[in-house]
């Protein structure tokens, strides 16, 4: 496989006022066409959030769900993320069109909604899931203390696949680890592995290890961490944590619309704390045979850009590649840029 690496050449698009007239209409007509979409979207958003909290009520927590639309159709499709062009026939080629979205600490199979809408729209069949305590799964997350527990609803949803389909597994941040984790245990279900700005850990090695350069080292983040939740009482060990909004906001949103991190803010939860302390075991004859694909975000300040560096250096993997512009939440501050690299891996023989 090697290690090569693709970098995203093409500059993002940067529209400033000024100049005659009737470019000035155009550029305004586009501004609100923008808005119209991002508007269109966020009601989308509003509609899942609404359609998940009533199949909470009926199903186990546990279960993962598919979101967003029932769309079937394949082919030539529109892209919404491709300015009106229409998307090639490499659709019919694809052996494998589904992706299994895993979310990072704090959120859930909500943050995807951007994601979903465009892989829909391009003839794919994205699927999501809320880990444990997550999203809408209704676990306690102060009772989640391994990363096995954590891991359940998509490990359950990898069971359940029909016995000759693969997915293009999908992870964000120390939604990494839980990809590492199936890829170690259902290798031949898994198609492609790719890590967003994700805890892409090498063997023996915690996922909270991956944030050590942000938040220091395990042992003082336990000791000294002002973010640290006590479910089981003071006088017993830490069973999560989760930032102040304040805190979040600059550290994953730096680059997100205003929009997405309000509903972020009062979307997200605590991240159960054992699940990031447990070191993985990952064994060369399984997860290293996986192919894994790794996605850089270069305005991020939660992974910095070094560390994810640091991380495809140490755990190579097959491709790299980088979005300029995005923070640790490439789902809202770059959708178009993240879907593109998405149908790119997608394609990769």
């Amino acid at each position: 496989m090697g290690n090569r690496v693709i970098c995203m050449k093409k500059k993002d698009v940067v529209i400033r006022s000024g100049g005659d007239g009737s470019r000035s209409k155009r550029m305004n007509r586009s501004q609100r066409k923008l808005l119209a979409d991002e508007e269109s979207l966020h009601r989308r958003a509003l509609s899942m959030a609404i359609h998940q909290a009533q199949v909470s009520q009926r199903f186990d927590g546990s279960m993962s769900r598919r979101i967003g639309s029932t769309s079937s159709r394949r082919g030539t499709l529109s892209d919404p993320y491709s300015n009106n062009k229409q998307v090639p026939e490499f659709l019919e080629s694809l052996t494998v069109k589904k992706f299994v979205l895993v979310h990072g600490e704090g959120f859930g199979a909500w943050c995807w909604y951007k994601t979903i809408a465009s892989l829909e729209e391009s003839g794919l069949s994205p699927v999501t899931v809320d880990l444990a305590g997550s999203g809408f799964n209704m676990t306690d997350a102060n009772s989640v203390s391994t990363l096995e527990e954590y891991s359940k609803p998509l490990i359950e949803l990898i069971q359940n696949l029909p016995e000759e389909e693969k997915v293009i597994l999908v992870g964000h941040s120390t939604g990494g680890a839980c990809v590492s984790y199936a890829l170690e245990w259902f290798p031949e279900k898994i198609s492609k592995a790719i890590f967003i700005c994700a805890t892409m850990v090498t063997d023996g090695q915690r996922p909270f290890d991956v944030f050590a350069d942000e938040l220091g080292s395990a042992e003082r983040f336990m000791k000294e961490s002002q973010f640290l939740i006590y479910g089981n009482g003071k006088d017993k060990p830490a069973t999560g944590f989760m930032f102040e909004k304040q805190h979040m906001k600059g550290l994953y949103f730096n680059q997100s619309p205003n929009k997405d991190i309000a509903l972020s803010m009062i979307s997200m939860r605590p991240v159960p704390l054992g699940p990031m302390m447990e070191k993985l075991s990952l064994s060369a004859e399984r997860y290293g045979k996986g192919r894994r694909f790794y996605v850089q975000t270069l305005d991020d300040l939660a992974l910095s850009p070094d560390v994810q560096e640091k991380l495809v250096r140490e755990n190579s993997p097959e491709a790299v590649f980088k979005i300029k512009g995005s923070d640790h939440c490439p789902f809202f501050s770059k959708p178009q840029s993240l879907h593109k690299i998405l149908l790119e891996i997608a394609q990769i023989p």
